[in-house]
This record gives structure tokens, C-alpha cells and sequence, in this order.
């Protein structure tokens, strides 16, 4: 899909991370410029290697909980995507203090922040966590649940603070509520890693990787491009289709055990020992939410989104990347 989209000053927090820093290289190769505020808590600096000499890409190290480091970052911007968060939901649990200063103090100061400096547009990374306790599926966006964590509560709170700052201060805001994101750039090592980049290094390491609960928890995994798209069509969408929510996901879900014989099929490609890999099964996990499966038809219908990557035909890209690169 070709979005039109150049010749802008585009914002993009946590833009060292996984989503921040591919959002970044989609923007500067559609010849837009692009400013990326950090603090590397999670970022890394690798993840931007490509791009760190590219003229037309500021790196600002800075931290979203200081406003005058929002203020800087926002100066002269027409677009904010904002993704620096602290994600995880374990994390949140162990440590809710620092989660509700980034996700919740920090969020306040950029929406503050880019009202002063009347930057255009505000999209800012949502969570599929928002849904709670709700058992509802396909989950569609206005039917939510109780936050089953603190990091839920914190991405709760975001909609809610851009919903009162569209109608207050007429700050044009879009939330995506992003379904379990894959991809290359996503980090494999740390306590908190995500499920998929995990368990790819533990079966290229010939490890038996370790499942919370008995694999049939199910997710909607969202490959990084449909992301990307779905950001970039933020930016581009028509007055009609601002100040609300919407689910990215590719709106299909598949179980923890069918993600590991897809991971085995295709990482036995590179060595045929993987395929005989046991799978370790453990107990479930605090908070988290048993089924997960995104209607995405709101989307499609006022921002164009148009998701090309399945769970298997992303996997199989990201099983390359990880190949290539770990």
C-alpha cells in the first residue's frame, strides 16, 4: 500500500525501541524528517544504526517524564508518534510506581508539550491489555473490561487523558491499541522480552523454550509492518477519522502451541534439529489476559488500514531477520 506521506517533521518517542525506531526508517524513506526522543531505558542505540547519520534524523537523549525535554522534542514538529512507554505487564506488577510515572506523568507531559508547541496530530501507541477482564471476542473498541495490571490501568489512562485534550483543547489525537507486535528489531534478551523473539533464540540455542499455562492461551499477533501502516495512515487520515481509538492487529488469533509449531517448522529450515525441541509447559501468569483476538473492521473503514501480513507470513520474515542477526 502507498501512503502518501513526505515533507513532514515527524516526532517519534521511544523512537530507539522495537516499533520506534522501524517507524523511524519508514518516515525518512518516505523523505519526511525525523526527530527521536529517547532515554534508552528499554532502546537500544543498534536500533538505530541505519539511520543515526541520516541528515535528516535528530536524536534527542531525553526522558519523557522531564517536560522540558518534551518541549525540545516537540519544537517545531507537525506530527507526534508517540511509543516510549514501559511495557510488560509482569514488570508493571513488580514495580507499578515507575510504570505509572512513564506511562501516565510522561504521556501528561508530551500531551502538554505538543498542545504548547500546536503540533498537528498526536498517535500514540494504545495497548490490547486496555480490554481487561472483558471475555467478549472479537474485542471491539468500545466494549472494554476491568485492567487486569498496572501497565493495563496506564494505557487506560492514556485514552482518557487524549479523549479530554481532543475535547478541551482541540488536539487532533489517534490511540492504536497494538495487538502483540513481532518483529525484526525486537530484542530477545531481558527479563521482560517479549514471547516471540524469546522463544526464537531459546530454539535457535537449541533450549526447550517455556510456556505460561498450557499453550492454548491465544493471541493476535501482529507482524511490525501492519503496524508501520497502520501509524503511517494516522498521520495521512481525514478529520473524520481523529480523536478516537482503534484496534491493530492483523484480526485473527492463534495459540501459544500453534506459534511454536509454526516457529519450529520455520526455524528448521535453517536447522532440521529444532523440529525434535520439547516444549517446557509452566504455570500461567499473573494478569494475564487467556484470549485475544482484535476486530479490526474500524480501522479498515475510517483509516484504510489494510494489514498484509499474517501471523505465519510475518514469521517467516521475522525468523529470517533473527537468523541473520542474533
Amino acid at each position: 500500500m502507498e501512503i502518501q506521506l513526505s515533507n513532514q517533521k515527524v516526532l517519534v518517542t521511544g523512537g530507539a525501541g522495537f516499533i520506534g525506531s522501524n517507524l523511524c526508517e519508514a518516515l525518512l524513506e518516505k523523505n519526511n524528517t525525523v526527530v527521536c526522543l529517547d532515554n534508552f531505558a528499554t532502546g537500544r542505540k543498534e536500533n538505530l544504526a541505519a539511520i543515526v547519520n541520516n541528515p535528516n534524523f535528530t536524536l534527542i537523549t531525553g526522558d519523557i517524564r522531564n517536560l522540558q525535554d518534551c518541549l525540545l522534542a516537540t519544537k517545531g514538529v507537525d506530527f507526534v508518534l508517540h511509543q516510549a512507554a514501559l511495557g510488560s505487564v509482569p514488570r508493571s506488577i513488580k514495580d507499578p510506581i515507575t510504570s505509572n510515572e512513564v506511562n501516565v506523568s510522561g504521556f501528561l507531559n508530551m500531551l502538554v508539550a505538543s498542545r504548547d508547541n500546536k503540533v498537528k496530530r498526536f498517535v500514540f501507541a494504545a495497548s490490547s491489555s486496555t480490554y481487561g477482564d472483558s471475555e467478549s471476542l472479537p474485542k471491539v473498541e468500545d466494549v472494554i473490561g476491568k485492567p487486569l495490571s498496572p501497565y493495563a490501568v496506564t494505557k487506560y489512562v492514556n485514552e482518557l487523558y487524549a479523549d479530554v485534550f481532543s475535547k478541551t483543547y482541540g488536539l487532533e489525537t489517534i490511540g492504536l491499541r497494538y495487538f502483540n507486535v513481532f518483529g525484526r528489531k525486537q530484542d530477545p534478551n531481558g527479563a521482560y522480552a517479549a514471547v516471540i523473539p524469546k522463544f526464537v533464540s531459546q530454539l535457535m540455542n537449541l533450549e526447550a523454550p517455556t510456556v505460561n499455562g498450557d499453550g492454548n492461551y491465544s493471541r493476535d499477533f501482529t507482524y511490525i509492518d501492519n503496524v508501520i501502516q497502520a501509524n503511517l495512515l494516522s498521520l495521512v487520515a481525514d478529520k473524520t477519522a481523529v480523536n478516537t481509538i482503534y484496534n491493530v492487529a492483523y484480526g485473527d488469533r492463534n495459540t501459544l502451541n500453534d506459534l511454536l509449531g509454526y516457529l519450529k517448522e520455520f526455524l528448521a529450515e535453517f536447522n532440521p534439529k529444532i523440529k525434535d525441541i520439547e516444549v517446557i509447559y509452566g504455570p500461567n501468569r499473573l494478569g494475564d489476559i487467556p484470549h485475544s483476538h482484535a476486530s479490526v473492521d474500524k480501522a479498515k473503514e475510517l483509516l484504510k488500514y489494510d494489514p498484509q501480513f499474517s501471523l505465519q507470513k510475518g514469521l517467516k520474515e521475522a525468523v529470517e531477520w533473527y537468523w541473520k542477526n542474533l
